[in-house]
């Protein structure tokens, strides 16, 4: 038994999450570039020679600290959604780092990634690979 809504019965807490996601991944993917790109500059541009290592790191705190901070990066935030653990709470850092780990293995591995998407496609709740393992859930945010 969970506190999330029942996505039978309250259908507007999950109503175009899934491409909703999809808009907050590409403005988050869009700010990660820019401070990546900020941080090569700062660099001297020796940070093109660990670009992917960058990108990697800068995108893991951007998400852990922006999910720890209000359950949503902020894509998340423009997109009008947010994390939800099984009682309905907003993640706490614990389970923001948990999430990003998640998100970060899934992204490295684009079979992963694929199962996730069509998980979120398909299943009543919209959750993806990491969602179904830590109990978490992507919500439309409440006006």
């Amino acid at each position: 038994m969970t506190a999330l809504p029942d996505p039978d019965y309250q259908t507007e807490f999950y109503q175009f999450v899934a491409s909703k996601r999809l808009f907050a991944w590409l403005i988050d993917s869009a700010l990660i570039t820019v401070l990546a790109s900020i941080a090569v500059v700062l660099t001297a541009f020796t940070g093109l020679l660990i670009w992917p290592l960058l990108y990697l790191a800068i995108g893991f705190i951007y998400r852990a600290l922006t999910i720890a901070g209000g359950s949503a990066t902020w894509g998340m935030y423009i997109a009008g959604i947010e994390l939800r653990d099984l009682n309905g709470r907003k993640l706490d850092g614990q389970g923001a780092l948990l999430h990003t780990a998640g998100y970060t293995l899934s992204m490295a591995f684009p079979i992963i990634q694929i199962i996730s998407i069509l998980m979120m496609l398909m299943s009543a709740r919209g959750q993806g690979l990491t969602d179904a393992m830590l109990g978490t859930v992507m919500l439309n945010r409440r006006a």
